[in-house]
């Protein structure tokens, strides 16, 4: 496993595991966490070497400062065990597990992760795992899934099978998916979590609106990008990293606050803005995160 830091993860960068090429330049953008793909981007027939590939690629990275995780097959499948079972070791982080509609699916991805983990002599527990909600169902269920008491940090938004579900129009604007971006925020907010992870972006050539996605995913309240292409991932950086600007804000309204309450006030003016409790705590989350991604 590599070295866990307490740093939030903002990019999540996935590549097929069968593609040597991009697996090994995958390691070399600066992404927080690498996903190696055993799902979509992996033909059924090589997704045994595909495995292997898993093992091979992650325990010869033990210093790539990425996290590592491997998505498997959903539970449904009949690959999803056999994932699991060849890719469990202390080279992994983390498994994303996709198309997840029920506490059933985590309570069964539970049952194999710690087998696999006792199998490895890993203490049972230790893996992430990192639920994907990209059906009407499993928007529907966030609640429930984010309640699980499982060992889930965050959960990810998949936008793309989310709108071939519902037969939505995945426009520019994103506006079909604002629902689904809420249900995930405050499902994340209700069961503790970490901020949830938005939605890839398929135009991998069109740097606005990459940049405009993750924009309102931070408006609505996610912490990272899931990403498919090595540009991604500086823009990806830029939305989710505290500004200078941003940072120098957040000092003076904390500055300004804590001198005021000292003298009786719990309300001020700064800059025209009004600033109160609420505006404080977010200036020192600003703060807190800004210290813990910079330092």
């Amino acid at each position: 496993m590599t070295d866990t830091q307490s740093a939030p993860i903002r990019s999540f960068l996935f590549t097929p595991a069968n593609h040597p090429r991009r697996v090994e330049k995958v390691f070399q953008v600066g992404a927080d966490a690498v996903i190696l793909d055993l799902e979509d981007a992996v033909a059924i027939s090589e997704k045994p070497a595909a495995r292997q590939d898993v093992v091979n690629a992650f325990s010869s990275q033990p210093d790539s400062g990425a996290r590592h995780y491997v998505r498997v097959n959903s539970i449904d499948t009949p690959y999803c065990e056999e994932d699991i079972q060849a890719t469990v070791g202390p080279w992994l982080d983390g498994v994303v597990l996709p198309k997840v509609e029920s506490r059933a699916c985590l309570n069964e991805l539970e049952r194999m992760l710690a087998a696999a983990e006792a199998e490895q002599g890993l203490t049972v527990g230790s893996l992430d795992m990192m639920p994907i909600i990209e059906t009407a169902r499993g928007v529907e269920s966030a609640k429930k899934i984010a309640t699980a008491d499982s060992r889930i940090k965050r959960m990810a938004f998949g936008g793309g099978d989310y709108t071939l579900d519902l037969n939505y129009e995945w426009e520019a604007d994103e506006a079909v998916l604002s629902y689904a971006r809420a249900k995930l925020s405050h499902a994340s907010r209700l069961g503790d979590l970490e901020p949830p992870i938005d939605t890839v972006v398929l135009q991998i050539k069109d740097n606005d609106r990459f940049l405009q996605s993750a924009r309102r995913g931070k408006q609505f309240g996610f912490g990272g990008k899931l990403c498919i292409h090595p540009d991604q991932i500086p823009l990806t950086h830029e939305v989710f990293t505290p500004s200078a600007a941003e940072i120098a804000h957040a000092r003076a309204v904390v500055a300004a606050f804590e001198a005021a309450e000292a003298e009786g006030s719990a309300s001020i003016q700064l800059d025209g803005y009004f600033i109160d409790y609420p505006i404080v705590y977010k200036s020192q989350r600003i703060l807190a995160l800004a210290d813990s991604l910079l330092t």
